[in-house]
């Protein structure tokens, strides 16, 4: 119960904000290119982009560096390397933000295996842990993946029910949110049934990842943002050049695909979001030069303007 009246009041908090900052937007007008946008959104990236043959140190400087302020780390289960992380955080001034949970596509919570499902939340319980000792707020969690195996309505009850009694008082002990992303997964198929689905936890350790290029096959980005809204506590970056008559799509980097990236930047700005986006694009050639053009091409977007000249 005190779970859902504080969930309440934050969503609600949360919503008014956004209500006055589209209602300034309309008034004074999206700032123009070029004029960067008063914002608290922050840069990070992923640590799988970071080349791997580097100590974990070397890797954070090299973010650092290139303008990224944090990270988003995977799950560690040895405590030592778990500690040599952390100390590379504090010795670089990378923040590690959130966890990516690594065990969720290989044992999901939809699972109607009860050693599955259970292997699946020490992973998730590792994962929080993590992101306790790291400083993190937030662990991406895939939640079900619908299957032949699985329906769609048994990956619902039954990834809510998991989450519901075993996750969130885990979540809540180590004061780390539970942000459940939209993936190929075939589940959460739409923003107004993603909002639902984190909606019926009614808790505050239950919130949106969301990813901007996940979506492109079948609706609009900048149309998820605005519908999901206050929901939404991290998200990624990345993009797809489509050819929707052949059913094939091609990664690019940020601005070389089919996202509307202006329109997404005017999204976010209209819920007031504050908080990381997390590029998740190749690591191109690992290189000092190719992560400070990435760098950039986020300031662009953060700016309102196209992340490539």
């Amino acid at each position: 119960m005190n779970d859902r009246r504080t969930f309440l009041k934050v969503l609600g908090a949360a919503a008014g904000a956004a209500v006055h900052a589209g209602t300034a937007d309309a008034s004074q007008g999206y700032q123009s290119p070029g004029q960067r946008a008063q914002t608290t959104i922050r840069k990070s990236t992923l640590i799988s982009m970071l080349p791997r043959e580097r100590p974990y140190a070397e890797r954070f400087a090299l973010a650092r560096e290139a303008g990224f302020e944090a990270i988003e780390m995977g799950t560690i289960t040895v405590p030592e390397q778990a500690a040599e992380i952390r100390e590379a955080a504090q010795k670089t001034g990378l923040r590690i933000h959130s966890v990516m949970n690594a065990e969720h596509w290989r044992l999901p919570l939809s699972s109607s295996d009860p050693d599955v499902v259970n292997r699946s939340v020490q992973g998730m319980e590792t994962s929080l842990k993590n992101a306790a000792l790291w400083g993190a707020d937030a662990v991406l969690l895939v939640p079900a993946v619908v299957d032949a195996k699985t329906s769609y309505r048994d990956a619902w009850t039954r990834s809510q029910q998991v989450i519901r009694e075993r996750l969130i008082p885990v979540a809540r002990d180590q004061k780390v949110v539970i942000a459940v992303e939209e993936v190929w997964n075939k589940f959460l198929l739409s923003p107004i049934e993603f909002a639902r689905y984190v909606d019926d936890f009614q808790s505050p350790w239950v919130r949106a990842y969301f990813d901007v290029g996940n979506v492109v096959f079948y609706g609009f980005p900048q149309d998820w943002i605005r519908t999901l809204g206050p929901r939404i506590v991290k998200i990624h970056l990345k993009d797809f050049s489509l050819d929707r008559q052949k059913g094939s799509f091609t990664w690019k980097n940020l601005g070389e695909g089919d996202i509307d990236w202006p329109e997404v930047r005017r999204a976010l700005q209209e819920i007031n979001y504050s908080g990381y986006v997390t590029t998740e694009v190749g690591g191109g050639d690992g290189s000092a030069a190719y992560f400070k053009d990435l760098s950039s091409r986020i300031d662009r977007f953060l700016a309102g303007e196209k992340p490539i000249t």
